[in-house]
């Protein structure tokens, strides 16, 4: 089971949404400091002077190490910042670094995205930046031995896991579709179907057959005779085993949530392919989680995928849906543009045993960025989803461990966060969406201004919290 717990601070009360209680929180001792001018606001074993700023704060400890594969191109410049300004300077954290630059990975054979995902298995946590899947203009680009497979899709074949994607809701960006009001959090099966399928051109006439060759039977099935010129076949397939984690997983996730979940599919089309997918689903939930559910007044529903996808649009969020892997590769993207952007979006891969993920980016490596910021020219890159991946990540740690102040320190980073987009410092993307082509440089601040306002928010925020305990 996937553990979900909230540890209040106790500096703060919510107010306005129980559900995410660190964005509505406001202090509420800070009014008691004026009674006490004999009292320093600043905890002496808490802060001290640095060099980066007038003051720096005593590191959380983390007990346990995480993953951290680093990317490519833009996406990996604004990482570092955000390592180096919003993590290392509060947390004492042991990092597993691997290097998952297209360069590296093509010195490493791509055996460096093999190890990462090992490494991920033994520490239960990864915090991925996003990286390049190379097509022919990018071997070229790069000089590169081969055209690798997508490090996210290896990466997710080892794991075996269910990849969730939510929107980041913020008060001032506005949504491209108004009536989603609640979040919808979308699971993808991150396992086989057109990403493990072997695929064919077919230059001439011929007959194109199907054939398993088991233990106890074999089977023969004749597929297309082709005429001339030809055409194009593909072969895919997937396991009982991972579509049964994929459904354990969805599952878990809605009933942690508290909310509907649905399964869409072609059965209709595809009767045996995905009605797998349906009856492993079912059966599932009866087997297992229909009492648990029905507690909870949330439900379980198979639906066709077209349907599913119209009432998406006229439903007003607040649910769970669980897509298989191509679906769920195109429609996490529809939804996180008709939340606002795709910059707004976290994205977490749980695996089976529900103690392990991996968290990362949901958008590529910016390059039309990169090629400004290699000449020297200013970028206004939005690194939200970046932060995200961090702060999920750590989340994840502090849960499995038991930290209480990593978590605290996490909600905090995500509500300074939503906090400088409400307080009208953007960047670049968002400051479009709230102007249109009435957008002036006034409106949005560059890659590493946002960076440094999100930073001045989250240290205002344990200051605040500090200056609270020392008046208890």
């Amino acid at each position: 089971m996937i553990s979900q717990i909230y540890f209040p601070s106790i500096s703060t009360l919510a107010i306005g949404n129980p559900k995410h209680p660190s964005r509505y929180a406001i202090p509420v001792l800070r009014c008691f400091l004026s009674s006490f001018s004999n009292i320093s606001p600043l905890h002496p074993r808490s802060l001290r002077s640095s060099s980066s700023g007038p003051m720096s704060f005593e590191r959380i400890k983390v007990t346990n190490p995480i993953v951290e594969m680093d990317g490519d191109e833009m996406a990996r410049v604004i990482w570092k910042s955000i390592k180096d300004k919003l993590v290392l300077p509060f947390l004492d954290l042991d990092i597993k670094y691997f290097d998952l630059g297209i360069l590296n990975r093509d010195a490493t054979n791509d055996q460096v995205t093999v190890e990462s995902a090992e490494a991920t298995l033994k520490y239960n946590v990864a915090i991925k930046c996003a990286t390049i899947t190379p097509d022919e203009g990018r071997v070229k680009e790069f000089n590169l031995k081969s055209m690798w497979r997508s490090p996210n899709g290896t990466i997710r074949n080892i794991l075996n896991g269910t990849v969730f994607r939510e929107p980041i809701l913020i008060t001032n960006i506005p949504r491209l579709v108004p009536g989603w009001a609640k979040p919808i959090c979308i699971g993808r099966h991150a396992f086989g179907d057109q990403y493990r399928a072997t695929d064919i051109v077919i230059k001439g006439p011929g007959k194109l057959k199907l054939i398993f060759e088991g233990k106890e039977e074999e089977v023969e099935l004749e597929v297309f005779n082709f005429s001339a010129p030809g055409g194009v076949a593909l072969s895919m397939y997937n396991t009982d085993e991972s579509i049964l984690a994929f459904a354990e997983a969805s599952m878990n996730v809605a009933y942690l949530k508290k909310w509907p979940l649905y399964l869409s599919t072609k059965n209709t089309i595809l009767k045996k392919y995905d009605g797998r997918f349906k009856d492993i689903f079912q059966e599932l939930y009866e087997a297992k989680w229909k009492a648990k559910f029905e507690s909870l007044g949330i439900w379980y529903e198979h639906r066709l995928i077209d349907d599913m996808v119209a009432y998406a649009l006229k439903s007003d969020g607040g649910y769970v849906w669980a897509c298989k892997n191509y679906d769920g590769d195109v429609l996490s993207d529809l939804l996180a543009q008709g939340f606002g952007s795709l910059g707004l979006m976290t994205s977490v891969l749980v695996c089976p045993d529900g103690r392990t993920i991996e968290a990362e980016a949901a958008h590529g490596t910016v390059t039309r960025h990169f090629r400004v910021h290699q000449k020297g020219g200013e970028t206004s890159t939005n690194s939200i989803a970046s932060i995200f991946a961090w702060t999920r990540g750590l989340a994840h740690r502090a849960k499995l461990d038991d930290n209480v102040r990593l978590l605290d320190f996490t909600e905090k980073l995500e509500a300074g966060c939503i906090r400088t987009v409400e307080s009208g410092k953007m960047t670049k993307d968002l400051a479009l969406i709230l102007y249109g082509p009435n957008v002036t440089r006034d409106h949005y601040l560059n890659t590493v201004e946002f960076i440094d306002a999100v930073a001045a928010e989250l240290r205002a925020r344990l200051l605040a919290n500090q200056s609270c305990e020392i008046t208890l």
